[in-house]
């Protein structure tokens, strides 16, 4: 497969910054570009996905689903030709359990304003 069948993504997280951009061939499931973003989180980032399941990739407006593959997962429309495609990140939230209730409450006082309310 030459270069220029190669699909060049980058991967927009929810504080704006970016992972990537690189290339994958079209045949690249969205399991796989879901690792790629696990091995490159950055480190100084409060919330992480923990398993591809933690992590949801959006293509213009769209939750690509594990088993599907880039060229399966893609919106021509709107994608300029040989530019590099922006697919958004969500990270699900951490589960706490009844005794960790006071932390998932906490957590979301702070993410609202970005500040410790106690």
């Amino acid at each position: 497969m030459e270069k220029e069948d190669f699909v060049e993504l980058k991967f927009r997280l929810s504080d704006g910054t970016d992972i990537g951009p690189n290339k994958y061939d079209p045949s690249t499931t969205v399991a796989s570009l879901k690792e790629f973003i696990l091995s490159g989180w950055p480190q100084d980032k409060e919330i992480a996905p923990k398993t591809i399941n933690d992590v949801k990739l959006i293509n213009a407006g769209k939750i690509l689903e594990n088993n599907r593959t880039i060229a399966e997962s893609r919106v021509p429309v709107g994608e300029p030709p040989g530019g590099v495609i922006t697919m958004h990140v969500v990270v699900r939230p951490p589960v706490f359990d009844k005794n960790n209730e006071k932390q998932l409450v906490k957590a979301r006082k702070q993410s609202r304003c970005g500040c410790t309310i106690l």
